[in-house]
C-alpha cells in the first residue's frame, strides 16, 4: 500500500467515523423532539448512514478486498441522508448534513481509486 492510498485511507475512515457520529447524534436529537412522525424519514435515512459508516469504517481499518465497493455503498447512503438533513432548518440536521457531505465525497474518492 503506497502512502497516498494510506493517507486517503486514513482521511476516508475518520470521515466515516464522524458522520456515523453525526448521524446517531441527529437521530437521537429527532426522536427526542416533539416532531418524532415528521422527522420520521430523517430518522431511518439517519440510522442507515450511520450503520453503513460503521461497517465501511471497519472494512477499511483491515483493508478489505471489498472496501472500494462498500464505500460506493456508504457514499450513496450520506448523500441520501445528507439530501433529507437538509430539508430541516435544526442545527442538528445541519451539521448531520455537512458530516454526511464530507463522508460520501471521500467515500467517493476511496472508491474511484480502488476501480
Amino acid at each position: 500500500m503506497t502512502a497516498t492510498h494510506q493517507s486517503q485511507l486514513e482521511t476516508c475512515i475518520q470521515a466515516c467515523l464522524d458522520c456515523l457520529r453525526d448521524c446517531e447524534n441527529c437521530a437521537t436529537a429527532c426522536l427526542d423532539s416533539d416532531m418524532v412522525q415528521m422527522m420520521a424519514e430523517c430518522i431511518k435515512l439517519c440510522r442507515d448512514c450511520a450503520d453503513t459508516c460503521a461497517l465501511c469504517a471497519r472494512f477499511m481499518s483491515r483493508n478489505s478486498d471489498l472496501h472500494a465497493q462498500l464505500c460506493g455503498v456508504c457514499a450513496e447512503a450520506c448523500t441520501r441522508c445528507a439530501a433529507e438533513c437538509e430539508k430541516h432548518d435544526h442545527e442538528h440536521c445541519k451539521r448531520c448534513a455537512a458530516s454526511c457531505r464530507r463522508c460520501a465525497e471521500s467515500c467517493r474518492q476511496m472508491a474511484a481509486a480502488m476501480a
